[in-house]
């Protein structure tokens, strides 16, 4: 049976022609559309349960649309297959991204600069934006495309330019620290294992997948039992994925904190495996320095 993660990548066309018929989808010529919303659902089923969630300005290969407003297709750079909401799309011939938000989290005003009012949107760390031009500590970005396009402000020094990356996943990942625990959460409002996993990887321009599973099969190189964790490394549980810190410290969005949080090692491998989810599955290194 194919895994409906990839789904668009791996089904069959009689499958797909199934599927279409099943949700009375018009199935057309893939056209990528990017995410408009400051967070976006990527669900299992028009109106069914969050997989995983989409960042303002991120690609998705819409495949087929229903009547009911929902867009089916995939999340350009991995390909996981998902529903969402068509409302949180924008055109296909919208600006492409230039910057990503670096920090944390931030802001996109209606006003730029310091002192002055204006209605705020929150953005996410790693959430991508068109910046138009930059004044006096100001980035002025393209907010929405039409007759009456409209143009927000950020704190250019939140933002970083897209092919600029950084070097030290971990490093990503602790600014987080805090951000409270939500399932299939991807954003700075809420995250889990693999989001924090993937958030820290593609800010370092390292290809990785949306669930922890899929990031136990594909991500770095299994370094022999005996080696010494280093930071950079990552341990898997079935069904977790934790960061490490250093030889004594993990990172990671944890159910048991809800929140992102360190903890030591030892403290988490006997911790999960007395909840009954069992020992370590995998010791991986994203580098092989």
């Amino acid at each position: 049976m194919t895994d409906r993660r990839d789904f668009w990548s791996k089904a069959s066309a009689d499958v797909v022609a199934q599927i279409c018929d099943q949700y009375k989808l018009k199935h057309t010529t893939p056209k990528t559309h990017r995410v408009i919303l400051p967070v976006a659902d990527l669900c299992t089923a028009p109106d069914g349960a969050r997989d995983r969630q989409l960042l303002r300005g991120t690609a998705f290969n819409v495949h087929a649309t229903s009547q009911s407003g929902w867009s089916f297709g995939e999340v350009a750079t991995n390909g996981y297959s998902g529903w969402i909401d068509t409302s949180a799309l924008g055109d296909p011939s919208d600006d492409a991204p230039t910057h990503r938000v670096a920090s944390a989290k931030t802001y996109a005003k209606t006003t730029s600069g310091l002192k002055t009012q204006g209605h705020i949107t929150p953005l996410s760390m790693g959430s991508e934006l068109t910046v138009l031009s930059e004044q006096d500590g100001w980035s002025k970005i393209a907010w929405s495309q039409g007759p009456n396009p409209q143009v927000l402000y950020v704190p250019s020094p939140h933002l970083t330019p897209l092919g600029k990356k950084e070097t030290d996943p971990v490093s990503v990942a602790e600014r987080l620290i805090g951000t409270p625990y939500l399932w299939g959460g991807n954003s700075a409002f809420g995250i889990d294992c693999s989001g924090l996993v993937q958030m820290a990887c593609h800010a370092c321009a390292i290809p990785c997948p949306g669930d922890s599973d899929q990031q136990e099969k594909t991500l770095g190189h299994t370094p022999p039992a005996e080696a010494t964790p280093q930071r950079g490394d990552l341990y898997f549980w079935k069904g977790h994925v934790a960061w490490v810190v250093d030889t004594e410290t993990l990172l990671h969005a944890n159910a048991h904190d809800m929140a992102v949080a360190y903890e030591p090692v030892k403290d988490a491998v006997a911790r999960i495996k007395a909840q009954g989810e069992g020992p370590v599955t995998r010791h991986a290194r994203l580098t092989k320095s």
